[in-house]
């Protein structure tokens, strides 16, 4: 035992006296000192950068409710439907009878008019018809359901769809119906054809597009590509206005009637006078000459 130890003594004295030992050893007490001095710098660093994490973590979490709310109410705002023409989108057509406005100028509401059977008739709505008078395509403006398809003597096949917001679609003049009643349509599915019709017949091959709201009609062309929520109806007094004056006129043209059905009668009196006074006056002298 004694001598093993005395081994192991020797060894280490021999290790000692090597050249390289104690430089071997300060390099390592030196890598040691600086690796401990890097970590410590390292983990000082990284403390306010976690402290900035977690700053920003408690912030997104505060603000995640109303980022969530504007994100759900953009898909609203998304939902929202916009009024389009019942036709294709690539189609070339064209309005040859526009919606009647009581507001507007002489020239546009001639535009508006509709003949038949020698009378003009006001159009609720605006005529669509292509070039080539060709049967075309005929589409849903706005998602809804088909309430009532009819057959009109005058406006011919009739479709009418209920919408959102107190807002119907009427299409009329349509060839073939290809819905029916009942059925939940979405916006630009075919519900028919465009074709004829007695009342439209200048008019050719077209569809008679109407828009009203809460049961007034309203132009089409002023509310296109505009969201549903935005179509409002007019103002009652434009209407009021309007039907003031359709009366007043017609009273005008009574009061005109009347003068001269008064002159025409006072006219044949004054003959019958006239007439009278004739026949009397050779009996007078008659009686003169016999006195």
């Amino acid at each position: 035992m004694e001598e093993n130890k005395n081994v192991s003594k020797n060894n280490w004295k021999r290790i000692f006296r090597k050249k390289w030992f104690f430089p071997a050893l300060y390099l390592a007490v030196a890598a040691l000192l600086i690796s401990g001095v890097l970590w410590y710098q390292n983990a000082a660093n990284q403390v306010p950068e976690l402290a900035d994490e977690m700053k920003n973590q408690l912030e997104e979490n505060q603000s995640g409710p109303d980022m969530n709310k504007d994100e759900d109410a953009e898909p609203v705002m998304q939902q929202q439907e916009v009024l389009q023409m019942p036709v294709a989108e690539d189609l070339q057509v064209e309005i040859v009878t526009k919606f009647y406005d009581y507001g507007a100028d002489e020239s546009t509401q001639e535009q508006g008019l509709i003949l038949h059977q020698n009378r003009y008739q006001q159009s609720d709505g605006i005529a669509i018809s292509t070039a080539d008078q060709q049967a075309f395509d005929v589409m849903a403006a706005l998602s809804g359901k088909v309430t009532e398809i009819k057959s009109d003597p005058l406006l011919g096949n009739v479709i009418k769809m209920e919408h959102e917001e107190g807002v119907t679609t009427y299409y009329a003049s349509i060839g073939e119906v290809l819905t029916e009643q009942g059925a939940e349509l979405k916006q630009g599915q075919t519900i028919g054809t465009a074709g004829q019709n007695s009342l439209g017949q200048d008019n050719g091959v077209h569809v008679h597009f109407e828009v009203r709201k809460d049961g007034v009609p309203v132009n089409p062309e002023s509310f296109i590509n505009k969201p549903i929520n935005e179509i409002i109806a007019p103002a009652p007094e434009a209407s009021e206005e309007s039907e003031e004056d359709e009366g007043s006129a017609t009273e005008e043209e009574d009061d005109t009637t009347d003068e001269a059905e008064s002159d025409s009668e006072s006219d044949e009196t004054e003959e019958e006078d006239d007439s009278a006074t004739e026949e009397n006056t050779p009996s007078s002298s008659n009686s003169m000459g016999n006195a």
